[in-house]
This record gives C-alpha cells, structure tokens and sequence, in this order.
C-alpha cells in the first residue's frame, strides 16, 4: 500500500461533451497536511470527491494509502441529524440497543461486529473533541440544537471513529467563531494521519506543510505552509513579469527594424528603376539577371525581417500566458429609490427591538449557537417590507434547476442574454449556466445564490446576509465589499469575519448573547 495519493494522468469533465475541469493531473500528495487552494469553481472541491470516491475520473487513476473519509462542505445544509448520525454511529448504537433488548438477529451482530464499546468511546471523544456539548441525551440531540461550530467538530470526531488515513475537508472554518476555529486548528495541529483541506481561511492554511494550487485546470505542488506558497508565487509572477518585458521590448526592436528595411528597399526601388529606366544615366544595367537578384536580396530581406517581428510576437503570447490574469467577482448593484427612513424590519431581542429603516447599516455579532441565524430568519418572515433579499447559511437552491432558470425566476421581465450577461459578473459563465444547481462546486452554489439575491428585479430595499464571505476567494471578497460599500438599501450582515464588518462602514454593530439579549458595541466589532 503506497504511503502518499497519486494521482496519474487525471481529467475530470462533468459531461463528457464539455472540456475537463482538471486535465491530466500528474500528483504526488503525501501524509502531511496539505492544503488544496485556487479560484471559486477551479475544481476543488472536485478534487477532494475524486480522493473520497464520490466521483471517478474521466480518464487516468486515483491510488489512496488506505481509506480516506471527507468533511463536506455543505454541513450545515442537511439538517435533521443526531449527534450519533453526525458521528457516523447510529447505525451501531441502534443495533447494540436491540441486542441489549434481546434480538437475536443475525443482522445486528454484524452491524456491530466487535465494537461493543461504540458509545462509551463516541462519548469520551466528544468530552475531548467538542467539551461544549453535555447531557445524558448527547448522542440523541438533534443537530438543530448544535452551533455551526459544533455540527462541524462533531462530524470531525467521527472521522476520527471512522479510522480513516487520511481526511478529506472542504471549507472547515465556514461558519465557526474565534473559539471554535481555535480548537479546530488545535485538533489539526494534533492529527497524525494525512490530511487534505481545501480552505480560503488563510490561519488555517498557514498550519499547512503543503499547497497544492488548482489553476486553469492543473495543479502545482508548492512546499511549505500558505505564507511559503505566496512568496513562490509571488517570486515566479516577478519572473514573468520580467520576460512579458523584455518579449515586448523585443518585439518593439524588431519592429523598428523591419520598418527600418521596408524603408530602405522602397528607396532602392526607386532608384533601381530609374536605372533601369534611364539610358543616359550612369552604366545601363539592363541585364535582367542582375534586375532579378537585386530584387531578390531585397525580398528576403523583408520576410527576414517579417519573421522576426512574428517570432518576437509569439515569445510575447508565449511570456503573456504564464502571467496570471485573475477574475474576480463583480458586483454592480441597481440603483435603488431611496427609502431613508422608512421602517422595513425588526430585529427583536429579548432586552431591545431594533428597527431597521431604509439606508441603515446593521452587523449583529455573538459566539456559535446564540441564535443569530434563527433571528434573521424571524426578521426576514414578519418584516415589513416585502422586497427583502436574504442569504442564509444553508444556501437553500432548487437543485434540479439549471443555473440560468434558478436565477431567471427572480428577475421575470430579464431577456436571457442579459441574464448571462449579471451571472458573468459572478464569474459564472459558458456551460456552467446549463448546469443543475445540484451538481455545481460550493464556491459556484453560493456565487449563484448570493447572485439570485444582488440581482432580483425589482432590487430589493434590505439585503440580509448570514455569514457572505463563506467560499469567496480574497478577492472576490473585496469586490463584494466594493459593492456593498456602494449599495443605497438597508444591509444586516452576521458575520465571524471581524474584518469584513470593519470595511462595510455599518451604522451599528450588536451582539447577541446567549439570553437573547442584544448589546451595543459602542467601540466597533473589535471592543
């Protein structure tokens, strides 16, 4: 059994008439932590389901060092789960329960096969993993009792029970306060096993040994943590930068040159034919031999020159392509009525009610399990005004609908073409519009459902955000920013992101604490 995944001569295309997301990977990954970065939609995501299996290749191989067992992405998105589920032992806790009550079935012996000590052993490593979590009911808890944080150090726990190699996790910091990303980063920085994270959280792929980098189909092995990674990158884009240089310098040379010697046979030409045609003047060179050869020496002369302009051009193309030209989202809000003023929402604590009006700029704040999430969403359901855009933490899309028609039911009275033309800005274009909201990446799923919310026609009057940022690449992010800094409605944002709400320029910032009570940050997210 190999002790690193290999992965030789990998593409992977969604359909088979459409080009490949990754494209004949040739990669050595070993037990270490690595991290697995690159743009929204570059195949990350992709990339980790290859490892886990949920997908085959289109061509080429996968080997895994053993088993492997993946943290999805979409956690937070399933509901209706006990701890046991989360944990991956229901199944034998069920089992063991009926033989405890006397079934003979041979079905649940072997469900149990010789773990008979499953939930002492969940329990002790829920006490070490998760110390949050008490009670006798533990295991029984529904995962809508659970903070975002929690869900996610539960699921990991059993992963450790699963006694997998290596762990696959996509996007883990999603959703998680200052605590709980602290402790998940204490429990990688204490896994033995190998491990694969594919995360935009840049603390936590600075506890990397390794980046691999998902770009335009491909994939570079970098050594060293995230820190490492971009001073390579960084060092290589100067290189790059330098030979796009010199290539145009080259190019101008050359140009100036073959316009040199276009100048100077035109004039050569003049006065060959005069000579030609003079009898008078000068010795007659009427011999047509020596007519043709100096027209000759004069054409090649000029295709010499000619293709050295055009191989000046193709170093530059060739120099032009390693330099990286990177997108980012573009987020371009419609003009908006104003409504200054006007009441649209409540936010109601259990001390105070807020009442958001037109043009405020509310950040609500509080630790993992307070309840901000199901306080939107009671804002959202009794709010005032009905032009209310609300993105939620679990992405809630119609799966079986294309990208195009999920985003042309908010906007009606749209023509396609323009359609296409707002989901571009979201970096969402080509087939990816024709595809089923079920099958795109995570970073796509929330690009198309934060787009389905800036774009709705009529605009709305109050944008709310639950955690915005969660799968935005850096820069995506400070596009966001850009046009939320510019947006003329009403914006509540709940975030963890402490940087984000300090660039949003909110009128108000409140926590929320765990009586329900809403609090003033007099001194900003950072009191």
């Amino acid at each position: 059994m190999p002790s690193s995944i290999v992965f030789s001569g990998v593409s992977y295309a969604f359909d088979h008439s459409l080009a490949p997301l990754l494209r004949d990977l040739d990669l050595t990954i070993p037990a270490a932590r690595v991290g697995v970065v690159g743009r929204n939609g570059s195949g990350k995501s992709t990339l980790l389901r290859l490892l886990a299996g949920d997908l085959q290749p289109t061509s080429g191989t996968v080997t895994l060092p053993g088993r492997t067992a993946r943290l999805p992405q979409d956690l937070l998105q399933r509901g209706e789960h006990t701890v046991a589920q989360l944990l991956g032992v229901d199944a034998r806790l069920r089992a063991l329960r009926a033989i405890e009550a006397g079934s003979i079935a041979e079905s649940d012996f072997e469900i149990v096969g010789n773990d008979w000590d499953v939930e002492a052993r969940s329990l002790a490593l829920l006490a070490a993993r998760v110390p949050s979590l008490r009670g006798e009911d533990l295991l029984t808890r529904r995962d809508e009792t659970l903070s975002g944080g929690e869900m996610v150090l539960v699921a990991l726990a059993g992963l450790e029970l699963d006694g997998a190699r290596t762990l696959l996790l996509d996007e883990p910091t999603n959703n998680l306060d200052v605590t709980a990303r602290a402790r998940l980063y204490d429990w990688i920085r204490g896994w033995r096993g190998g491990l694969v994270v594919v995360s935009h959280d840049v603390s936590l792929l600075r506890l990397m040994e390794m980046i691999v980098e998902i770009h335009d189909g491909t994939a570079t092995v970098h050594g060293g943590n995230f820190d490492a990674y971009q001073d390579q990158l960084r060092t290589q884009q100067e290189a790059t930068e330098r030979a796009v240089r010199t290539a145009e310098q080259k190019l101008r040379v050359e140009q100036r040159e073959r316009m040199r010697v276009q100048v100077a046979t035109s004039r050569q030409d003049r006065k060959d034919r005069q000579r030609f045609t003079t009898i008078r003047q000068g010795p007659r060179l009427s011999d047509p031999e020596s007519k043709s050869s100096a027209e000759g020496r004069r054409s090649r002369a000029n295709k010499l020159a000619a293709r050295k302009v055009d191989e000046a051009r193709d170093a530059l193309r060739t120099a032009e392509k390693s330099v990286r030209r990177e997108q980012r989202i573009s987020v371009d809000l419609p003009e908006l009525r104003s409504t200054q003023g006007r009441e649209l929402a409540e936010l109601i604590g259990s001390n105070q009610t807020i009442h958001v009006t037109g043009g405020m700029r509310l950040g609500l704040v509080g630790d993992n399990g307070v309840g901000k999430s199901t306080l939107l969403g009671r804002m959202v359901q009794d709010a005032v005004s009905g032009r209310i855009g609300f993105l939620d933490q679990r992405l809630e899309l119609d799966d079986d609908l294309p990208v195009l028609e999920c985003i042309t039911r908010g906007c009606p009275s749209a023509p396609p073409h323009e359609i296409r033309a707002r989901l571009a800005r979201f970096l969402l274009r080509g087939d990816v519009t024709e595809r089923l909201v079920g099958a795109l990446s995570g970073g796509e799923r929330f690009r198309v459902a934060l787009a389905r919310v800036l774009l709705a026609d009529p605009p709305v009057e109050l944008l709310v955000l639950d955690e915005p940022t969660n799968n935005l690449d850096l820069e995506s992010v400070d596009a966001l920013v850009d046009g939320l800094t510019t947006y003329a409605g009403a914006l509540v944002v709940v975030s963890h992101d402490t940087d984000l709400l300090g660039r949003l320029r909110l009128d108000r910032v409140v926590e929320l604490s765990r009586d329900g009570e809403l609090h003033d940050l007099d001194g900003g997210v950072d009191s």
